[in-house]
């Protein structure tokens, strides 16, 4: 991935590849597509914890159908509701299953960075209780940068509970960090100054035109999860932090983030397809309808 030269404390635009790539996955969400039964696709899981997401992907990893869903199962990278979590990508593979005409057998599932052997598991058996064999399980700044393609720099996946880092240099990654303050302590300080319920706060938070007027509220929670990252960099020599995950939609994050790092910093298009779609490269093709 070409990049430019860094400027410090500046915001930087993503390369016209993956633009392209995100705006496919977008339309996936919005139109799944009918897939043949003899096309390989690759099926990946992003348990989140506030949006779990279930993305098809052809074998070369165009995007062709995905389905999400909010839900409180996954708590600090935590599976909490191991049923609930169960339950709702078992919905979501339904509802994928239905719009492409193929079923889903096999694939990969995220994890937050440096998550326990214990986590790892109950990741893996969420897949697997929902009638998906689980190939992969994978990391999620390690899942995104699989569409990133980031050689050297910083990707800092934001989701609803945990901001996870991770240190790229020639390719690999050399440090993670995952620290429990995410998207849903924007709602939770939203729902506070408000003095509305949580879940319409989530729901006034997502919205473009609202968050202009609620930036003033969460500036702060922005500015720890900025300082987060910039604890996670200070040891490595990082000229750009790449922003995926939910909260990296949030109006000025960008900024923020610039300001309290004085690294270039961007949001990747769709940030919170883009590990998804990245997770799925993991997971082995199936070839046949109802078959590996």
């Amino acid at each position: 991935m070409h990049l430019s030269p860094a400027v410090p404390g500046t915001a930087a635009r993503p390369p016209a590849p993956v633009k392209r790539t995100m705006k496919a996955a977008k339309a996936a969400l919005r139109r799944p597509q009918r897939i043949a039964p003899g096309t390989p696709i690759r099926v990946g899981v992003d348990l989140g914890t506030a949006f779990s997401v279930v993305m098809v992907t052809a074998e070369d990893g165009t995007p062709l159908a995905a389905a999400t869903q909010f839900a409180d199962v996954v708590r600090d990278g935590v599976v909490w509701d191991f049923a609930g979590a169960q339950a709702v990508i078992r919905e979501l593979r339904s509802r994928v299953e239905a719009a492409t005409g193929r079923t889903l057998t096999q694939g990969a599932v995220t994890i937050p960075p440096a998550v326990g052997t214990a986590d790892h598991r109950a990741h893996r058996y969420v897949l697997e209780g929902a009638g998906i064999d689980c190939a992969a399980v994978v990391d999620e700044t390690t899942a995104a940068n699989a569409v990133l393609g980031i050689t050297d720099g910083a990707v800092v996946d934001i989701g609803g509970g945990t901001t996870g880092v991770a240190i790229l240099r020639d390719g690999e990654v050399v440090d993670t960090i995952d620290e429990p303050t995410g998207g849903t302590h924007l709602s939770l300080v939203i729902a506070g100054a408000l003095k509305i319920p949580v879940a319409e706060a989530e729901k006034r938070k997502v919205r473009k035109a609202e968050q202009e007027a609620l930036l003033p509220l969460v500036h702060p929670t922005l500015e720890k999860i900025s300082t987060i990252v910039r604890s996670a960099v200070a040891d490595h020599d990082i000229d750009v932090i790449h922003l995926v995950g939910g909260t990296a939609a949030f109006l000025g994050i960008a900024d923020i983030m610039a300001d309290i790092t004085g690294i270039r910093t961007e949001v990747a298009p769709e940030p919170m397809l883009v590990t998804p779609l990245g997770v799925a490269s993991f997971a082995p093709p199936i070839a046949q309808k109802g078959g590996h």
